[in-house]
C-alpha cells in the first residue's frame, strides 16, 4: 500500500500464475541439484534462480504500471546471467543478444507506458494502475501505446519477430535454465501480461483481434516449419517453444471467452509439457555427452523413466488426446469458430493454421523420438547407450511430476484445471460449442491399447525364426551401415524450391530482429566514420554545408 493507492494486487489470475511461477521454480531446483553438480559458479546459478522468482513474483502482483515495469525490466539481468553459464562457445553472445533484445523491446514498452500516462490524463504515479485503465483502440496514439507494450510480451514470451534469441538460448545454456526461463517463466510472464493488455488495460477492436491472430498464426507455422529441419534436440525444443505461443496469441486474439480461456489454458500447458522436453532432454544430454540428434539412438532401452516422460510430453504437444495439450488446443479451435460466428471472415484460415501446426508438430517430433530414443545407437556419441544409467531421483522426480500432470490436466481437465484455476481467473464460464468427454474417451483409449497388447503376446507367444537382415536376397555383413538417423527424416522438405529460399535465408539471419538490426546499425556507423575522418578540410566543408542548409531554411 501506497497511503490509500494500491500499488500491489491478487486477484485469480496472479495468483495462479504466481503459484506456477514458485511450482517451476522448486521443481528446476530439485533437477538442478543431480544436473548441475560439478559445475563452477553454483552459487551465482541457484541466486539468479531466486531473484528471477522474486521478481517474477513482484511482476505478477504489481498493480502499478510503473512498478511493474520496475520488476519487468530487472528480470533480464539474471537472464542474461543464467544464458552466459551455458558451456557452449557462443553462450555469451548468446546472452548478450537476449539482453539487448529483451531491453530493446523494454524500451519501448516505456515509451508505450509514457504514451499511456498521456491518454489517461496524467494520473499520479500511484494512480497509474493496470485495473484503473480502461482504453478503447480507436485513436493512433492508443494504437502506437498498445503496440509498444505488446513488442515486449512478445519478446518476453518469444514469438514472432522477437523470438530468435529462444532456440539460440536453448540450444547454447544448460537444460534446467531453459526449461526454466524460455520455457516456462518467460512464458508466463509474457502470456500474463497479454492477458492484462488485452483484458484490462485496453478494449479491443476486431483489427486488432484479427491483427493478433494474424501474429499467432505466422509464429505457428514459421517455428515448427523451422524445428522441422534441425539436427540439434535443445534448438528444435526451442523452435516448438516458439510455435506454442502462437497458439497462446491466437485463443486470446479471437476475442471469444471460450478462445481465451483456451490460450490461458494452454500457456499452463505448455509451461508442463515444453519444462518436462526440456528436462528430459537434458538428461540424455548429460549422458550421451551431446545433442547432435545424428549422434544419438537407441536411449529407450537404456533410459526408460526419461523416454516414458518425453514421449508423455511430445504427445502433449502434439495435441493427441487425452492429454492436456489436446484440451487446450480443442478450446482454441472453437474460440476461433466462434470468432467466426460473429463475423471473423478468416477463421478458416486461422483454423488451418492451428491445426497443421498440430500436425507438423508431431511429425517433428516422431523424427526426435526415432533419433533420441527409438533408432539404432551412433557409434560416435561419447557414451554408448549401452553404457548409461538412468539419471538420479533429483533428476528423475521433476520430470515425473510434470509428466504426470500432462495426463490430470488432459484427462480431468473439466473438473480440475478448468474449474479451479482457468475460468476463474478470466470470470467466466464459456459454454464448449462441441462435446468431449475425456474420462470416457481416455478409457476407450486404454482399452484399445490393452487391445493391441494383448494381439502382440498373442503373436510374440508363436514360435519366430530370427535371421541375419539381408536387402535384395544378400545378407549383410554391416548391419550398422545401414543406420537411418532421424536427421534425415522430412530433408525432401527443404529441397522445396520455395521453403529452399526461405530456410537459406533462415540460414543467413534474414529473419533475426537483432541481426538485421545489428548489420544495419553497424553499416551506419562505417558511414558517419568515414565522414568524420579528423582531417580539418572535411570538417570546415561539413560546417559550411550545415550553415548554408540552415539559411535556406531561414529564407523560406
Amino acid at each position: 500500500m501506497n497511503g490509500m493507492h494500491i500499488i500491489f494486487r491478487a486477484d485469480r489470475l496472479s495468483i495462479s500464475v504466481a503459484v506456477f511461477v514458485a511450482f517451476f521454480s522448486v521443481l528446476i531446483v530439485c533437477y538442478s541439484l543431480g544436473a548441475m553438480r560439478g559445475k563452477t559458479r553454483l552459487g551465482l546459478y541457484y541466486g539468479c534462480v531466486l531473484i528471477t522468482f522474486l521478481g517474477s513474483l513482484g511482476a505478477v502482483f504489481a498493480d502499478n504500471l510503473v512498478l511493474f515495469i520496475v520488476f519487468w525490466g530487472f528480470l533480464g539481468i539474471p537472464l542474461y546471467l543464467l544464458i552466459g553459464m551455458g558451456e557452449a562457445e557462443r553462450a555469451s553472445y548468446t546472452a548478450k543478444k537476449t539482453f539487448i533484445l529483451i531491453g530493446g523491446t523494454d524500451c519501448f514498452m516505456l515509451l508505450g507506458l509514457a504514451i499511456l500516462w498521456q491518454l489517461a490524463g496524467h494520473p499520479g504515479l500511484a494512480q497509474f494502475r493496470m485495473s484503473g485503465i480502461a482504453l478503447p483502440l480507436t485513436s493512433t496514439a492508443a494504437i502506437m501505446a498498445y503496440l509498444c507494450l505488446l513488442s515486449g510480451t512478445l519478446a518476453k514470451a518469444g514469438a514472432l519477430p522477437f523470438h530468435t534469441w529462444v532456440p539460440d538460448a536453448s540450444e547454447d545454456t544448460h537444460a534446467s535454465v531453459a526449461a526454466f526461463l524460455p520455457a516456462a517463466l518467460d512464458k508466463l510472464l509474457g502470456i500474463y501480461f497479454l492477458m492484462r493488455l488485452t483484458l484490462e488495460i485496453f478494449h479491443m477492436t476486431p483489427a486488432m483481434n484479427t491483427f493478433l491472430m494474424a501474429l499467432g498464426s505466422i509464429t505457428i507455422i514459421a517455428a515448427v516449419m523451422m524445428a522441422l529441419v534441425q539436427h540439434d534436440l535443445k534448438r528444435l525444443l526451442g523452435y516448438h517453444a516458439v510455435s506454442q505461443v502462437g497458439y497462446m496469441i491466437l485463443g486470446i486474439g479471437t476475442g471469444s471467452v471460450l478462445g481465451i480461456a483456451g490460450g490461458l489454458f494452454h500457456m499452463l500447458n505448455n509451461t508442463l509439457y515444453k519444462s518436462c522436453l526440456f528436462l528430459a532432454g537434458g538428461a540424455v544430454e548429460q549422458r550421451a555427452g551431446t545433442t547432435d540428434l545424428g549422434r544419438l539412438g537407441g536411449y529407450a532401452k537404456a533410459m526408460p523413466i526419461t523416454f516414458g516422460t518425453f514421449l508423455i510430453a511430445s504427445l502433449a504437444i502434439a495435441g493427441v488426446p487425452p492429454f492436456n495439450g489436446f484440451a487446450s488446443k480443442w478450446m482454441i479451435y472453437q474460440g476461433i469458430l466462434d470468432n467466426g460466428q460473429y463475423g471473423g471472415g478468416l477463421w478458416v484460415v486461422w483454423l488451418a493454421a492451428a491445426m497443421a501446426g498440430s500436425a507438423l508438430t508431431l511429425a517433428s517430433f516422431m523424427k526426435l523420438i526415432h533419433a533420441v530414443f527409438l533408432g539404432q545407437p551412433s557409434t560416435q556419441a561419447a557414451q554408448l547407450p549401452g553404457d548409461s544409467r538412468e539419471s538420479g531421483p533429483a533428476m528423475l522426480t521433476p520430470m515425473v511430476i510434470l509428466a504426470a500432470l500432462c495426463v490430470v490436466f488432459g484427462v480431468l481437465a473439466y473438473s480440475i484445471p478448468l474449474r479451479l484455476v482457468v475460468f476463474p481467473s478470466i470470470h467466466a464460464h464459456p459454454e464448449f460449442l462441441g462435446l468431449w468427454r475425456p474420462v470416457a474417451a481416455t478409457f476407450l483409449l486404454l482399452l484399445g491399447l490393452g487391445a493391441g497388447v494383448v494381439i502382440y503376446w498373442l503373436g510374440a507367444a508363436m514360435k519366430t525364426r530370427e535371421t541375419k537382415p539381408f536387402v535384395g536376397g544378400e545378407t549383410l555383413a554391416d548391419f550398422s551401415a545401414m543406420r537411418v538417423s532421424g536427421t534425415e527424416f522430412y530433408k525432401t522438405v527443404q529441397d522445396m524450391p520455395f521453403l529452399n529460399t526461405v530456410y537459406r535465408l533462415a540460414e543467413k539471419k534474414a529473419f533475426d530482429v537483432y541481426d538485421v538490426g545489428a548489420k544495419l546499425t553497424f553499416s551506419f556507423s562505417r558511414v558517419l566514420g568515414a565522414c568524420h575522418s579528423g582531417e580539418l578540410p572535411r570538417y570546415l566543408a561539413w560546417c559550411l554545408a550545415g550553415t548554408l542548409i540552415v539559411l535556406y531554411l531561414l529564407m523560406r
